[in-house]
């Protein structure tokens, strides 16, 4: 995504979640305020050290984890960001795709207080499994409004 007409803090974290790897992972948390909070649909941490950890445990887990930012939305001290998460399980496994979006709160300083990720675990993950993904596709398809006739 082009940052040139980005907000200046969307800009910098599109930036940052674009290049992500371990040896930015630093660089990327001097974005957050000490005591930012995070939530997506497994975690939920306050302070800069416990969202640095969930990021190292996603490169510890995952192989060639990758954020493509494809739109944003700046007003005022909130942002908000839809993106795209590729990643392996294994080096020659299967690619995953995770469609999801993240509301951000901007403090004074310009980092970020609040980072909330939303995205639906059932339809990106849960149903992409062999045994679990056969269930969660029958209770949709159960729990779907039918088809106006």
């Amino acid at each position: 995504m082009s940052a040139l007409s980005l907000d200046p803090r969307t800009a910098r974290l599109v930036q940052a979640y674009e290049a992500l790897s371990p040896a930015t992972l630093p660089a990327l948390m001097l974005l957050y305020g000490e005591d930012a909070t995070f939530k997506d649909p497994f975690n939920e941490v306050r302070g800069r050290a416990a969202i640095r950890h969930i990021f190292a445990h996603m490169f510890e887990g995952l192989v060639a984890p990758r954020f493509t930012v494809l739109h944003t939305v700046t007003e005022g001290d909130m942002a908000f960001l839809s993106w795209d998460f590729e990643f392996r399980r294994e080096a020659l496994g299967k690619t995953w795709h995770i469609h999801g979006a993240t509301c951000l709160h901007y403090g004074d300083q310009g980092q970020v207080l609040v980072h909330r990720d939303y995205w639906d675990a059932a339809e990106e993950l849960y149903e992409k499994l062999p045994l679990v993904g056969r269930l969660m596709r029958w209770l949709r398809g159960r729990l779907a409004t039918p088809a106006a006739g």
